[in-house]
Parts: C-alpha cells; sequence; structure tokens
C-alpha cells in the first residue's frame, strides 16, 4: 500500500483519545487513524447514497443492473 505523510491539527482531545487507544492495543497511532477514517468513509458512503435517493437522482431496477 502507498502512503502519503501528512500534517494535521487535531484537537488534544482526540490526540488523548489515540494515543490512549495506541497505548493500550500496542498500535501504531496512524493504524489507528486509518481504520477509524475507514469506518468513516463507509458511513459517509451511505450519507451519500441516501442523499441521491432523496434528492431523486435516477435510478435503475435491479434486473437492468444484473
Amino acid at each position: 500500500m502507498n502512503t502519503v505523510r501528512l500534517n494535521i491539527t487535531l484537537p488534544t482531545s482526540v490526540n488523548n483519545d489515540i494515543n490512549r487507544y495506541a497505548e493500550e492495543l500496542n498500535e501504531k497511532k496512524s493504524h489507528i487513524i486509518t481504520a477509524a477514517l475507514d469506518m468513516y468513509f463507509d458511513y459517509l458512503d451511505i450519507r451519500v447514497a441516501e442523499k441521491r435517493l432523496n434528492d431523486n437522482e435516477p435510478t435503475i431496477s435491479m434486473e437492468d443492473f444484473f
């Protein structure tokens, strides 16, 4: 997997949580942040799909899809 180094600013409380979980689980902070973002992106996918349905964007039938 390719990686990118980022310089970000987080609230102190979030940083403290990341540090605590990293220490407790003996994992790198970057792994915890990546996992959290992956879960959040799944949530955003659902929100985007619901928005598209609410905006009455064109849909296709299941039969046409398959």
